[in-house]
């Protein structure tokens, strides 16, 4: 059971810590898609700077989670992302379109908040050893 166990941590960690982490960087890049277009209209009155500027804080930020997912702070960055992915479908909510996009990235705020319950019993498990 521990190992499948592990087996269900390690890939939900990899793939959730790379995904935020590459999607940070290609705030840079704006390759996968122009991500100025998701922030709503409402969010962008409210900002003090342009729609670039704040993606690439939005950037900034999704790597540093990518990288705690990654790295020792698993638990803390899958709840970080958990909520961080909720902010962003609201914010996608209130664009009035991009609503596939937005039940993707609820899909991935469970799946954030699954990974820091295994992350949970994964350290229970490992503190018992």
């Amino acid at each position: 059971m521990i190992s499948r166990l592990k087996t269900a941590w390690m890939t939900s960690r990899i793939a959730l810590g790379l995904l935020a982490f590459l999607a940070g960087v290609d705030k840079f890049l704006n390759v996968l898609t122009n991500w100025e277009q998701y922030v709503s209209p409402f969010a962008a009155r409210m900002l003090p700077f342009s729609a670039t500027t704040f993606m690439r804080i939005v950037g900034v930020i999704e790597i540093v989670v990518g990288l705690a997912i990654l790295t020792k702070a698993t638990r803390l960055g899958a709840y970080v992302a958990m909520v961080w992915l909720l902010c962003i479908a609201i914010n996608l909510l209130m664009t009035g379109k991009y609503f596939d996009v937005a039940v993707r990235d609820v899909a991935l705020a469970v799946a954030a908040f699954v990974l820091a319950k295994l992350t949970e019993i994964h350290d229970d498990v490992h503190a018992k050893t």
